[in-house]
């Protein structure tokens, strides 16, 4: 750990008038609430934004210089009445795992969420068998059961691990991440159907690789058009689209009657008579009402479809946004009711994971328009909840700030220690920093909703999970150890997708940190093996990744860690990691795809990532942390950076609250004040 810190303001503020259009922001900032006496007594609320992927570091992404300067001026004030410094994470440095250690204030030794998708013995390892995004992965309560217990109202709003809900009667809890609770709709892209770019993107069309689709490839049909008030110079071309269930129906046309057969159009609906939308590229329709279906319940619920690409020839590429709330995702499910009412359809964050909108230059627009959307709906969020549900204790989340720092089109053209860096234009790196901190300055704004809709007494506290580094390079593990013989696979000729042949199969790497080894074969229920045949095999697999070689003599694997020491040296439950935990490091990432071509090495259209870094010295890695309120001293910085870990039980500290035993961290006496 660095023994001090110091302040770069490597990046100058690029925010103007060309950042206004940029994003679609308008007007100036409302003013800063101004620094108020701090109440005696301990704080009796707390209002806790927790934004996705936050990076805050001293060198690049310096929040508080940012902040000082007038670029994030409710931060500043938040600084300012509170006290404030860098948080590190821990190991393997992303959502599920630091959420889990920022809400239990314990490792994940304790909590036990080791990963997103996490195998345990017993089970097979072709599908994770714990969800770490799920409230049943963690071994531990989360502090909104402690604050219930203290009697608190709490309101918990898209916070990963919050579902299936833990809230008692009176609690609200709307859309828990990924939490395999109600019907989690994601948002779509349809696209021409093209064999080639169907197995180009294999299982990342897929959610987490392996659920829905997210990209879906659509063969057009000529067609006659729907009403005499459509017209069209080129023959239509109709589309249906499944939407969740829902038939949506969009004829592609060409609506210039200049002598040139060209697509320019794509009009949209649900009944093939009526026209609910006509769109350009680049326009979006209105949200429109429709009814999806999810275990033979029909829901409420919307959509609003954009044109992101259509070219003269008719290669269209179609994003639907599907409407992120409704009544099974909210507890109590009249709470859904309730914010769509104030706010309209709920834009939750952009894109998804895998990333969809990464693929042509058109996308970086859509991307654009959905994070103003999605930060928009979180901003006006904060007084919806205040106004209907009065929380004591409100805990708030947002992906936009990840989605956009491990994207494709800005972490490379902004971060100096990026590949791409130098080959960016100075114009394209103002132009993508003026972005980025655009979504700042609406992170910035719903600081500022926290601060003014907060009850008195209340805490109000910034932090993040992790930040992200750039990723130049990907290291398929797989295939090296299928160039070993150690792993079999065939591949699914309809979408390139491989398939590993479990049985046939000894060593295999799976996401985000995990490699499972077993000299017999890792079919059927997973058991770990042992024995000198496991223990040679085992040194055999951590001598090949550690001579692992990039060009240039790199080698990514920083640690290769056996199951039986990742307690004492990387603080993960043994009991839910493989037989080697690995780290990469930075600039790598882990790619756990096949190629035909084996290729140990290969660079990513994303250029951001955050998984499976050893964050102490990886600055990139480090997130905020500001506390402001009753029982901490104000103006206070933090000597040195801290630890996820050490926040909540400083805040159980400031709210005069008992910590409990499985509470590892400790509070942060420097900025509290003596009682």
């Amino acid at each position: 750990m660095r023994s001090a810190i110091s302040r770069s303001t490597t990046l100058a503020s690029v925010c103007g008038c060309a950042l206004a259009a940029l994003v679609g922001c308008s007007g100036d900032p409302a003013p800063p609430p101004q620094p108020q006496p701090t109440p005696a007594g301990p704080a009796t609320a707390l209002h806790w934004f927790i934004p996705d992927g936050m990076r805050a570091d001293p060198e690049i992404f310096d929040v508080f210089a940012w902040a000082q300067q007038g670029e994030l001026p409710h931060i500043a004030a938040l600084m300012e009445q509170g006290a404030y410094g860098w948080s590190i994470p821990t190991f393997p440095s992303h959502t599920p795992t630091n959420f889990a250690t920022l809400l239990t204030g314990s490792l994940p030794e304790v909590h036990g969420v080791a990963d997103g998708p996490m195998r345990v013995e017993g089970a097979p390892l072709a599908t994770p068998s714990v969800g770490g995004f799920r409230s049943t992965a963690r071994k531990v309560p989360a502090v909104w059961s402690l604050m219930e217990q203290a009697g608190k109202r709490v309101t918990i709003l898209s916070v990963p691990g919050s579902t299936p809900p833990e809230l008692s009667v009176g609690g609200v809890t709307v859309r828990g991440r990924w939490g395999a609770w109600g019907a989690d709709f994601p948002s779509l892209v349809f696209e021409r159907a093209s064999e080639a770019r169907r197995k180009e993107l294999a299982r990342s069309a897929r959610l987490f690789f392996l659920g829905q689709d997210l990209t879906s490839f659509v063969q057009p049909k000529p067609v006659e058009p729907w009403t005499d008030a459509i017209t069209s110079y080129a023959q239509p071309l109709e589309l249906e689209l499944n939407c969740h269930g829902q038939a949506v129906y969009g004829l592609v046309v060409d609506a210039s009657d200049d002598g040139v057969e060209a697509y320019d159009r794509v009009i949209f609906s649900m009944d093939r008579q009526q026209p609910v939308a006509s769109l350009a590229q680049g326009e979006w329709s209105d949200w429109l009402p429709v009814q999806l279906g999810w275990n033979e319940l029909i829901l409420e619920s919307n959509l609003r479809i954009q044109v992101i690409k259509l070219d003269p020839d008719g290669f269209f590429r179609l994003r639907v946004l599907v409407d992120a709330l409704n009544r099974t995702v909210a507890e109590p499910s009249s709470a859904a009711a309730a914010l769509r009412d104030d706010l309209g359809p709920m834009v939750d964050f952009v894109d998804n994971y895998p990333p969809q909108l990464i693929h042509f230059d058109e996308d970086r627009a859509t991307f654009l328009d959905e994070a103003r959307m999605s930060l928009d709906w979180h901003r006006g969020a904060v007084g919806s909840v205040y106004a209907h549900f009065h929380p004591d204790v409100f805990i708030h989340d947002t992906y936009t700030p990840n989605q956009m720092l491990t994207s494709r089109r800005w972490m490379g053209h902004v971060d100096s220690a990026s590949a791409r860096y130098a080959a960016t234009p100075q114009a394209v790196r103002d132009e993508r920093l003026a972005e980025v901190l655009a979504m700042y300055k609406q992170l910035d704004a719903i600081v500022g909703e926290a601060m003014s809709h907060a009850p008195p007494g209340a805490l109000v506290v910034l932090s993040s999970d992790h930040g992200a580094a750039p990723l130049d390079r990907w290291v398929r593990l797989n295939n090296l150890f299928a160039e070993r013989g150690w792993l079999a696979s065939t591949v699914d000729p309809s979408t390139g997708a491989p398939v590993v042949d479990w049985d046939a199969s000894r060593v295999v790497y799976l996401k985000m940190d995990n490699v499972y080894i077993h000299p017999d074969g890792l079919g059927g229920d997973w058991h770990r093996a042992s024995g000198p045949a496991y223990d040679a095999l085992r040194a055999e697999v951590i001598a090949a990744l550690e001579a692992l070689e990039d060009q240039g003599g790199a080698r990514p694997v920083v640690a290769a860690v056996p199951w039986e020491q990742v307690e004492d040296f990387l603080d993960l439950p043994p009991d839910r990691v493989g037989d080697l935990v690995i780290a990469n490091r930075p600039g790598y990432g882990w790619e756990e795809e096949l190629t035909e071509g084996g290729e140990f090495f290969g660079t990513p259209l994303k250029s951001g990532y955050k998984q499976a870094i050893m964050a102490d010295d990886v600055q990139s890695m480090w997130t905020p942390f500001v506390i402001a309120g009753p029982g901490i001293r104000p103006g206070a910085v933090l000597a040195q950076p801290i630890r996820h870990v050490d926040q909540l039980p400083t805040i159980l500290r400031a709210m005069g609250m008992e910590i409990p035993g499985h509470v590892q961290g400790h509070p942060l006496e420097e900025i509290l004040l003596q009682p």
